[in-house]
């Protein structure tokens, strides 16, 4: 599929949702870090949050060096001008330090560049209008399907996998404040001014396959080794890339090794992270989870 198809396809999704897109003045930029400089991506979040005619702001794709912006963001300007908020994987930093710094909530899902898929798109779009366009409760059931494939340079090669479901990981109930993303990425606020509180949090974590098993699991470790994890009250674990290694036996040895999470319901296998279809989840708003013989989870704005 050609860029400028792509870039077509992505405009008519937006237009059938009633968004006409622009783009920030420093887009294209790309410097040797596969990137653009601190203050052209600090120009263009500024902007965007401070334009009246911008009603919300979507990544273009991930970034690995997104934590460098923190300590240059106005705050006071984002907290005077809330808006949408939305991308995944690297993003996860912006969108935690956002919920630490103001409480704005944000939302984990897909950047732009994902509305470029052709084919096995849905229900990805449908949970990003049921998450942006409806105030009401969500309440999320696991895709019949799903892909773990580059589709962004092979549109003619996909392969759809059938799904198994969630995996009930360890039985209870929880509710509280969706807090996370990608593991590895939220990891990199620890011990910042930029970390949200983990009492009372709904835990969302995934990673892509460059995180191994050993890697998730200390990484998950030390998350759960800081000093307000006594309170998270649920966790749910996005898919994994098959090039991971993990299955459900090892995710349960890891859980099981948690003692703050003794007692707290965890859910796996649920459709957001690095395979396709991808939820749209609310950073900051609040999740209630049920891990039975008949899983529940209910997402909600606030």
């Amino acid at each position: 599929m050609a860029e400028h198809d792509h870039n077509l396809l992505i405009e008519r999704r937006f237009d059938e949702m009633g968004l006409e897109l622009s783009f920030a003045n420093h887009v294209d930029e790309r410097d040797d870090f596969d990137s653009s400089s601190i203050a052209s991506r600090v120009a263009d979040l500024h902007d965007a949050f401070c334009d009246p005619d911008v009603a919300g702001i979507m990544t273009v794709i991930g970034g690995a060096n997104s934590n460098e912006l923190l300590s240059h963001l106005d705050w006071d300007l984002i907290a005077a001008n809330p808006k949408v908020f939305c991308g995944y994987s690297d993003i996860t930093t912006l969108q935690n330090a956002i919920l630490a710094k103001v409480g704005l909530v944000t939302y984990l899902g897909p950047h732009w560049s994902t509305f470029g898929m052709r084919d096995h798109f849905e229900p990805t779009g449908e949970w990003f209008k049921a998450a942006l366009f409806d105030d009401g409760p969500i309440e999320l059931h696991p895709a019949d399907t799903w892909t773990d494939d580059p589709w962004f340079s092979h549109q003619d090669a996909r392969v759809l996998r059938r799904n198994d479901g969630w995996w009930p990981i360890q039985w209870g109930e929880g509710r509280g404040r969706i807090v996370g993303g990608n593991l590895c990425t939220l990891n990199l606020l620890q011990g910042t001014e930029y970390m949200p509180s983990l009492d009372g949090a709904v835990l969302f974590v995934e990673d892509d396959a460059a995180s191994d098993v050993q890697t998730f699991a200390r990484d998950l470790t030390s998350l759960l080794q800081l000093p307000d994890a006594e309170g998270v009250r649920g966790m749910i674990v996005g898919r994994f890339q098959m090039a991971s290694g993990m299955t459900r036996a090892l995710l349960e040895q890891i859980v099981s090794r948690q003692p703050s999470l003794g007692g707290v319901p965890v859910l796996a296998n649920a459709d957001f992270g690095h395979t396709s279809p991808l939820a749209t989840l609310p950073i900051g708003g609040s999740a209630q989870l049920h891990v039975g013989e008949h899983p529940l989870l209910t997402i909600a704005h606030s």
